[in-house]
């Protein structure tokens, strides 16, 4: 007997959105979280190969919280392609200049690393202060817990 691929009904396949503050939250557990939910694993019709996940607004990423000596020893680089193009850029310093790179960066590398991957990456959407233009998709408030112990 073979086993069939499950595809979920067409109807079933509906977006929600999301907005979560990501004030003193911490960036890997928010990552953790938010990735769940750009690839849908939070819902019955999660399909492996299928986009059924949901778009996600974060604000006040300037304000996200990492532990220990993060803030001051974890490098970002990157490359311009070029021969010796190598540019490292510590936490404190890439948040004081481009905060939403951050969130989106820890976010991207908790997703597929295939078009799928691509495709769910485009329905985050990051911003450094508390104001963002997704109001007329009427976003739920997504509260997520990433202190242990908070119960704020």
């Amino acid at each position: 007997m073979t086993q069939k691929t499950y595809l979920p009904p067409q109807g079933d396949l509906k977006q929600e959105w999301y907005v979560v503050d990501a004030t003193d939250q911490r960036l890997g557990r928010l990552a953790t979280a938010v990735a769940m939910i750009l690839r849908g694993k939070h819902k019955p019709t999660y399909t492996p190969h299928l986009d059924t996940g949901d778009f996600v607004v974060i604000i006040n990423a300037e304000k996200i919280a990492v532990t220990g000596k993060k803030r001051t020893q974890k490098i970002y680089r990157r490359h311009s392609g070029r021969p010796g193009g190598m540019k490292t850029e510590t936490f404190a310093k890439l948040q004081a200049r481009l905060p939403e790179r951050i969130v989106e960066h820890a976010i991207q590398g908790m997703l597929p690393k295939n078009s799928l991957g691509r495709q769910l990456f485009t329905k985050l959407k990051v911003y450094a202060g508390p104001n963002h233009p997704h109001a007329a998709q009427q976003p739920a408030v997504l509260k997520l817990q990433t202190i242990p112990g908070d119960q704020s």
